[in-house]
């Protein structure tokens, strides 16, 4: 066999290597850093969404932007770069683009429709929180301009009032459940048909008790679980003696009413939660008690929108 055969043949494999395909997450918005012009540092972030059980490398994608330009055009420009970039780290356009802050909603859609990259309004970008806050506390403190101290706080949204989820999302019954940390990090080994997994390395004991919430319908698990899966659930919260389930940009799922005492039980396993699990909680759908697997599967956390 000829030379040339030989590396047209490894050209041919090296071709169909297939690209590395994920979603991504972004926040564009200001940062605590003034410019010398005395305005405020807006930054772009891009990573993208980690696939649990995967060694799959992660993209990361990060951006000044004037405060004088901050648009959707800008963002465009912006957005084509971290796609050529992407490509060149072996990456695929990401399948979905989720946003999780409300008030950048509209620029973000403009600039993605125009790529035709989907836009997902979601607060289930917790790789980016993460990232966030990593350049909160190590990143943007050695930066000329970082204002130190106390900022003032942003406003509190208004909570939107919480509503029972579509008729065509519940379920027959629910029931609270509690899975060891530990057992959460195997999830990806599971049966699920609609799954949303987070990474959990790092996150406290594997014996620290995580509060949940198990869905049952005996015949339509599996649309009520890929009907959730569109919500994007969140977290799991309780508001004075309703339980809530927080998903997409703002939505409120009120999921049932509370006893005053199981109210604060269930409040209280939360916030242990947040302190020995990093916020974690989960969410599942099943046909019955006994199913062996789930039709839905969901792994939450309790982290700030801001």
């Amino acid at each position: 066999m000829s030379q040339a055969t030989e590396e047209a043949r490894s050209n041919a494999g090296a071709a169909v290597q297939p690209l590395l395909q994920a979603d991504w997450e972004l926040d564009y918005y200001s940062r605590p850093i003034l410019e010398p012009d005395g305005k405020k540092r807006w930054e772009l972030l891009i990573c993208s969404t980690p696939l649990v059980g995967s060694s799959q490398a992660r993209f990361r994608f990060a951006l000044n932007c004037p405060a004088s330009s901050v648009n959707s055009q800008w963002l465009k420009q912006a957005l084509e770069q971290a796609l050529e970039q992407a490509g060149r780290e072996g990456f695929a356009p990401p399948r979905k683009l989720r946003c999780w802050r409300a008030s950048m909603r509209t620029m973000v859609q403009r600039a993605s429709e125009q790529l035709g990259l989907e836009l997902i309004p979601s607060r289930r970008c917790y790789a980016l929180v993460e990232w966030l806050q990593e350049r909160q506390l190590q990143v943007y403190p050695k930066q000329e301009g970082y204002m130190a101290g106390p900022l003032a706080p942003a406003p509190l949204p208004i909570q939107p009032v919480a509503v029972p989820l579509p008729e065509a999302a519940r379920g027959d019954s629910w029931s609270w459940a509690s899975l060891p940390l530990g057992a959460l990090r195997e999830a990806a080994e599971w049966d699920v048909s609609f799954a949303g997994l987070v990474p959990l390395e790092g996150f406290g004991d594997d014996e620290a008790m995580v509060s949940g919430l198990r869905l049952f319908s005996a015949g339509r698990s599996l649309a009520i679980a890929g009907l959730i899966a569109g919500l994007e659930p969140v977290r799991l919260e309780v508001c004075e003696r309703q339980l809530v389930l927080e998903a997409g940009l703002e939505d409120r799922w009120l999921l049932g009413n509370l006893a005053a005492e199981e109210a604060e039980a269930a409040a209280q396993a939360f916030s242990a939660a947040r302190e020995q699990a990093g916020g974690v909680q989960f969410l599942a759908v099943q046909s019955s008690e006994t199913q062996a697997g789930f039709d839905g599967f969901w792994v939450l956390r309790d982290l700030p929108d801001a």
